[in-house]
């Protein structure tokens, strides 16, 4: 990457007031963010995690209630990261581990002269769709969460996958086309209510350097590595929450902002490094996979699912699970969100009375109405396992120290709720209540955004209304079911 010297004077950087809307100006959490190697501690604190997890999931016991691999990633990872992306922002890319491996690829790349540019047919969406899908078929055939030894080496595979592809390409290949964490995680940050971006236009439209994407050669700070301009950036798709914009800036103008959450659903700009939401299959395929795989990650846990692939085994002639799930995912991936969605996308341009429109354009527009219903259904779903396993993670923690030599009284097997079985539903039903809402308020929106008279635009968005209130539904019958108790040890419920 080419690095932008300064042909004229720059100014100093300004200094910006404390502000209740920028993080990066409050007190302590500020400064820590602000902190040259703040992102580097995080990411020594969940490296050390990390590698206990693995250890415990290779050598540790096999039985996943009692294993740190198993409790750890399943209940406590997934229900902290879905609680962070709710109510701050995507804080695990900001400390993700696996940066410190794509580093030490990133120097080799460099010093063996390997560090090519991602070929162009690479550079979107459907490679990480595909392995999100993989990853939630391998979930369900393998039973992930019961094997601690499988979920060490799906870590230790994150690891190796990282390094490899920072070795041999640059421009954050792994985290922007690849990891299905990230993606994840992507997803899920449409909702959050922080974003990182730029405090003043003005300020960037008069820079001539733009550290933010070069590099400050001065700092020795490289730009964004996922090439997502801060002045042309909208949103927070793609984005790490790295802070290297923030660091790299002469001008001390990119912060890190509250704003209104979900707000990015509705416009439809041209997005730095993305390109307009409406002209991206890609980007659709990735909201629909994890919308749908809400509800089948849900449904897989659930006792109906048992007695539906009992049946499909008896339909297939077979005592093997995998061609009746096979069915259920394509069902859940590709058949039901097809028909559902141009099939609203049909009424919608029926009651719009726009004969012309093309249905795929529809639905390339609308299906972002999904993500806040979709994602409040993983917050309901990781929520409920992190309330009602919580406190496990205190005897497996005893345990793992005393086979280390470290005896710190008898396990208290006995641990596991943080609240009352009678709350958990209530609190899954709000969740999904205010997706819902969330849903309502972007599809709206979204028909206002192209169709600026208002009764044309409540006829568009009603079929999707209807939609997503059929999918509330089915959220709701899924999370009233007798689930399994996956990460858990002796609960009463």
């Amino acid at each position: 990457m080419k690095t932008f010297i300064p042909l004229v004077e720059t100014k100093p950087a300004a200094v910006h007031s404390p502000s209740l809307s920028d993080v990066l100006t409050w007190p302590v959490v500020g400064s820590f963010l602000r902190w040259r190697h703040g992102r580097r501690s995080l990411q020594v604190v969940l490296l050390v995690i990390a590698a206990l997890i693995i250890f415990d999931g290779l050598v540790g016991p096999q039985q996943a209630p009692k294993n740190l691999a198993s409790v750890t990633v399943w209940v406590h990872y997934r229900g902290l990261v879905v609680l962070a992306l709710l109510v701050a922002g995507n804080l695990f890319c900001m400390a993700c581990p696996f940066m410190l491996p794509r580093e030490v690829g990133r120097w080799l790349g460099n010093k063996l002269g390997l560090h090519w540019s991602l070929p162009r047919r690479w550079r979107n969406k459907w490679l990480a769709t595909f392995l999100l899908v993989s990853f939630f078929f391998t979930y369900e055939i393998f039973d992930l969460w019961a094997s601690p030894w499988l979920t060490a080496w799906i870590v230790l595979g994150f690891f190796l996958v990282a390094f490899v592809m920072d070795t041999f390409f640059k421009g954050a290949a792994f985290c922007k086309y690849v990891c299905p964490l990230g993606q994840f995680n992507f997803f899920s940050s449409l909702v959050s209510p922080t974003e990182i971006k730029i405090r003043d236009r003005q300020t960037c439209h008069s820079c001539r350097t733009k550290d933010c994407i070069a590099g400050n050669a001065s700092k020795a700070q490289r730009g964004c590595e996922l090439w997502l301009f801060q002045e042309q950036k909208a949103g927070n798709l793609d984005c790490t929450f790295c802070l290297d914009c923030v660091q790299a800036c002469p001008h001390d103008n990119i912060g890190f902002i509250l704003r209104v959450p979900g707000q990015e659903l509705w416009t439809d700009p041209r997005r730095s490094g993305l390109g307009r939401f409406s002209q991206r299959w890609d980007l659709v395929a990735l909201v629909i996979v994890l919308t749908f795989g809400a509800y089948l990650n849900a449904f897989g846990m659930i006792t109906p699912v048992y007695a539906l692939q009992q049946k499909l085994a008896g339909w297939l002639n077979t005592s093997s699970e995998t061609p009746g799930l096979l069915i259920i995912f394509l069902t859940g991936f590709v058949v039901l969100p097809a028909v559902l969605l141009f099939t609203t996308a049909s009424f919608s341009r029926l009651l719009a009375r726009r004969p012309g429109q093309s249905l795929g354009l529809i639905v390339r527009r609308f299906a972002y109405a999904l993500v806040p219903l979709g994602f409040s259904l993983w917050l309901a779903h990781y929520t409920f396992h992190l309330l009602t396993g919580a406190l496990t993670l205190i005897p497996v923690t005893q345990s793992f120290l005393g086979d280390s030599g470290f005896h710190l009284g008898q396990p208290r097997w006995d641990l596991g709720p943080l609240v009352p079985s009678s709350w958990l539903f209530p609190i899954e039903a709000l969740m999904l209540y205010g997706g819902l809402f969330g849903s309502l308020v972007v599809g709206f929106k979204i028909a206002l955004h192209h169709d600026r008279d208002r009764q044309v635009a409540l006829r568009a968005f009603g079929p999707w209304a209807l939609l997503l209130g059929l999918m509330l539904v089915t959220a709701l019958w899924i999370l009233l079911q007798p689930m399994e108790m996956r990460g858990t040890v002796f609960l009463d419920f």
